[in-house]
């Protein structure tokens, strides 16, 4: 893939962002990446991210 497509790509894929993400959902992506984050964990992974889950529901 030549250069200058993939870099207009990169740049679009860049400028929508913002419009995927509106206020809330910004606000909420703290709670919603350590929610993923604990997830990952073995066993206690789900219990530990209840909270954060929660966070981010009431955010939204």
């Amino acid at each position: 893939m030549p250069t200058q497509l993939r870099f207009a790509l990169a740049c679009a894929a860049v400028a929508a962002c913002p419009f995927l993400l509106d206020g809330c959902a910004l606000a909420a992506l703290p709670c919603r990446l350590t929610s993923a984050a604990l997830k990952v964990v073995p066993v206690v992974g789900h219990a530990a991210s209840t909270p954060f889950d929660a966070c981010a529901t009431a955010i939204d």
